[in-house]
């Protein structure tokens, strides 16, 4: 049980990614020192959101030079820290190298990171952001699982380098964290495991996935029909919240599945039709499975991928979340539609 001094430094990883951001404005906002180690702390278009909301904040952010690639650069940022943060880790799903582009930063990204925490005497805990990709494989093989559910016991076996090589990367970096974190007793490991992301960003822009898809519902991408599959979703500003607490409770331990609730793609656009009515082209039904498996290639999507996960329900326990931090969930209807009004407000979509 390890009690963190809100007077001490925080160090998290990946400070200018999707997720992170929310996560610091979170620790701004309660007054915290913020240590954000990134690859060029001198270009202030990149940093600009960060520190936009760090003038509004209580807390203050400090800038170190640090590569997830580059071993012992995470040193400096973490000298005095008692809690680390680890964010960083490329969420794409569209890749020519996936040993390059995934596995490399997640996995020789966690070993950096645990090898600068390993070193710094100071730290306490580390909050690793892992996903339920680390959990679940493929839909279908929550089908073996007691009432078709699951639960934090859960680790997905069947994803590899080449089949959705994107939850073999969160599962192989996850599984060494845990490898990392048994040499040792002065330091204890706190995972979250969010489902799919979604909701504004710190940014109007990303290149998270997150993102790409929510623009595709609008754009014109899917008014042919929407793929036919189920996941669960939550709002960026629950997975930051659900960081903090992971952090700051003493309890805290072990894994965290962090999701409101289950929706497919269809379901998804309806949410935003009957919002936005039919001002953009959204989807109005569901593409046919065998339509999907038949195109699959021509659209960067592996058929074993669409054989094993459309169609099939997603089911997940979060009820360890809301018992241990007492999390409580945004509906989908609320983050969505920010979400979406967040692109429309910064002319994501071109109507012409």
């Amino acid at each position: 049980m390890k009690t963190i001094d809100k007077t001490k430094p925080v160090m998290i990883t990946g400070a200018t990614g999707y997720l992170a951001g929310r996560i610091v404005e979170t620790l701004l906002d309660e007054g915290l020192t913020v240590h954000a180690p990134v690859r060029q702390p001198d270009n202030q278009e990149k940093l600009k959101y960060l520190n936009a909301i760090a003038e509004k904040a209580p807390g203050s952010i400090q800038y170190f030079k640090a590569d997830l690639l580059d071993e012992g650069s995470y040193d400096e940022a973490m000298r005095g820290c008692e809690l680390v943060y680890h964010t960083a880790s490329p969420f794409i799903n569209s890749v020519k190298d996936p040993q390059k582009e995934l596995v490399d930063p997640a996995l020789k990204g966690t070993r950096n990171v645990l090898g600068s925490v390993n070193r710094t005497e100071s730290v306490k805990r580390v909050v690793l952001t892992s996903s339920c990709a680390a959990i679940v494989g493929d839909t279908i093989d929550l089908l073996e699982l007691p009432n078709g559910t699951a639960t934090e016991e859960t680790w997905n076996t069947t994803s590899t380098l080449k089949h959705v090589p994107y939850s073999y990367s969160k599962t192989v970096a996850e599984r060494e964290a845990w490898k990392i974190c048994e040499t040792q007793d002065r330091w204890d490991l706190v995972v979250i495991n969010p489902t799919f992301i979604l909701g504004p960003g710190i940014s109007p822009v990303s290149t998270s996935e997150s993102f790409n898809i929510m623009k595709q519902l609008g754009d014109g991408t899917m008014k042919m029909g929407a793929p036919g599959f189920e996941i669960g979703v939550v709002d960026v500003r629950d997975v930051a919240t659900a960081q903090f607490k992971a952090g700051f409770t003493p309890e805290a331990k072990g894994r965290h599945i962090i999701t409101a609730e289950s929706k497919n793609v269809l379901q998804m656009a309806e949410i935003l039709r009957n919002h936005f009515g039919d001002a953009y082209p959204f989807p109005k039904r569901e593409l046919p499975k065998f339509m999907v498996w038949l195109v699959a290639p021509t659209i960067g999507m592996e058929r074993k991928m669409v054989w094993r996960n459309f169609g099939y329900p997603w089911k997940v326990d979060n009820s360890k979340s809301k018992r241990e931090l007492g999390m409580t969930y945004n509906p989908p209807e609320a983050f969505i539609i920010d979400f979406f009004q967040q692109l429309v407000d910064n002319n994501i979509f071109d109507k012409n």
